[in-house]
């Protein structure tokens, strides 16, 4: 059966008189009939403790070639907490009394993520990852590690310039990751290590 076309002004009056569908009054109120938000995503917190910008000379000009920046960002370190903490935690985690313990481990696991480039040291955290800490290694004041287990994976506590401390948990290669910090904060590389502690 083939429809037959409505004539054009048919047309123009069918979509003159048509008006969207609107909730009852009483309706509109509920919270789940609200629109969602325009907003696509979240917000980002970015904490930063070392100046934005290259400090400007008094000629107005940038600093010389001499103290340029490298072309790329490299990667020494990119990972989360050690898999052995969650391990760990986890065969812990039977006994009532370690449940929250297991619970901080399975949260660093899965939420938390340490990044350490040539550039800068980035600590990534949250559900969605949208609080993230960067900071440049000229800030670096200090840097102490604590072993955990037996040695396995350990704390970095690196100290900053302005007396901020950032811990960094269940860090693996720890001792590597502390070495290249200094390094790259060009202060000796003297860590001072305390005796294993706990998981």
């Amino acid at each position: 059966m083939a429809s037959t076309p409505l004539p054009s002004s048919a047309a123009t009056a069918t979509a003159a008189n048509y008006r969207p569908y609107k909730l009852p009054l009483h309706h509109q109120s509920l919270p789940f009939f609200r629109p969602p938000p325009r907003a696509s995503r979240p917000a980002t917190v970015l904490r930063v403790s070392s100046p934005p910008n290259p400090p400007v000379t008094s000629s107005g000009a940038a600093p010389s070639s001499s103290s340029a920046k490298p072309k790329g960002e490299t990667v020494f370190f990119d990972g989360g907490a050690h898999y052995g903490d969650l391990l760990a935690n986890l065969l812990l985690g039977f006994t009532l009394l370690w449940l929250p313990l297991t619970l901080a481990a399975v949260f660093r696991a899965f939420f938390l993520r340490y990044r350490f480039t040539n550039l800068r040291v980035t600590v990534i955290s949250g559900l969605t990852g949208q609080d993230r800490s960067d900071f440049s290694y000229k800030v670096i004041k200090d840097v102490q590690v604590v072993p955990r287990f037996i040695g396995e994976w350990g704390d970095v506590i690196i100290t900053l310039k302005d007396g901020t401390k950032v811990d960094l948990r269940r860090v693996p290669q720890f001792r590597e990751v502390a070495k290249y910090c200094l390094a790259m904060a060009e202060k000796p590389i003297v860590l001072e290590e305390k005796g294993p502690k706990g998981f």
